[in-house]
């Protein structure tokens, strides 16, 4: 839990680091590429690429892949088209995302998670009730794309590392899930970026190092060992947890401006989807006991 917790506070400052210094300023793909590239040479020097299997090392690149190469793309993406709130409040489905992964692997289905998922969607609707347009939809659905990646990479994790014998360290073939994420943000640059629009700061280019060195280097490597020492109900926790946290910052240290009130209000109804669906889940659980 300490993984997680220490995690969470250094998350908290990446969403409005991107929001004032990257996000419309710097493309969105470079930043991506920069963020995977330096976090893959934090663990590239202790690859020890043979204490996996061929096999292995493709999955450990698939989860990377996903989880940090395609999550990014769609995550940097929502911040030019909603503002740090909105794009916090809306990473509060990942849990959601989990629990129904989870139950697609026990080949399970249960229609109690459509009614929270419309409720949360409802609060998401209060944020910005009077002025809801395309974008601001289109914004939602980018960020549960990066919502979807993000619980895809940690059921995914869980389950890889719980294949691995107790005594392998984990440091030791990370650097396989960044190079698969960076298989994905290369080509996705040199497709789509625009080579025009890089860092034409020291600042930019120092929030880009700490992002890629600090919060992403180090950071996925403790989030992914932290969701295997705990159960699945502590991980989902703590993923809200990065919300309030990361609002915290945003609102604190940067006063942004942002209808306070409404906000509460929208938040308070996801939250509360939430806090309905791990009621359920607690009531099925006694039932089946």
């Amino acid at each position: 839990m300490g993984f997680l917790v220490g995690v969470t506070v250094l998350w908290a400052f990446s969403f409005s680091l991107i929001g004032v210094y990257l996000a419309g300023q710097v493309d969105s793909y470079f930043a991506v590429l920069m963020r995977v590239g330096l976090a893959a040479l934090v663990f590239l020097p202790f690859l020890r690429p043979r204490l996996l299997q061929g096999r292995q090392r493709l999955t450990l690149m698939g989860i990377g892949a996903v989880q940090l190469g395609v999550m990014y793309i769609f995550f940097y993406q929502s911040f030019l088209l909603l503002s740090v709130p909105e794009v916090l409040l809306f990473t509060i489905f990942t849990p959601l995302y989990i629990t129904l992964l989870d139950d697609a692997l026990f080949g399970r289905f249960t229609p109690f998670y459509l009614l929270t998922a419309a409720l949360a969607v409802l609060g998401a609707g209060v944020i910005r009730y009077d002025g809801v347009d395309s974008g601001f939809w289109f914004g939602f659905l980018v960020v549960q794309g990066a919502n979807l990646c993000f619980a895809l990479g940690q059921v995914g994790y869980r389950r890889f590392s719980a294949a691995l014998p107790d005594s392998l360290p984990r440091y030791s073939v990370f650097a396989w899930f960044y190079l698969g994420a960076l298989a994905v943000a290369l080509p996705a640059f040199a497709l789509l970026g625009n080579a025009g629009a890089l860092p034409a700061s020291g600042v930019q280019w120092g929030v880009l190092l700490w992002l890629g060195l600090v919060a992403s280097g180090i950071g996925y490597f403790l989030w992914n060992l932290g969701a295997t020492r705990v159960d699945a109900g502590a991980l989902a926790i703590m993923n809200n947890a990065l919300i309030p946290a990361g609002l915290l910052v945003n609102l604190v240290i940067w006063n942004r401006d942002a209808d306070l009130p409404r906000l509460a209000l929208g938040g308070a109804i996801i939250v509360g989807s939430l806090i309905l669906n791990e009621w359920w889940r607690v009531r099925r659980a006694a039932e089946m006991t």
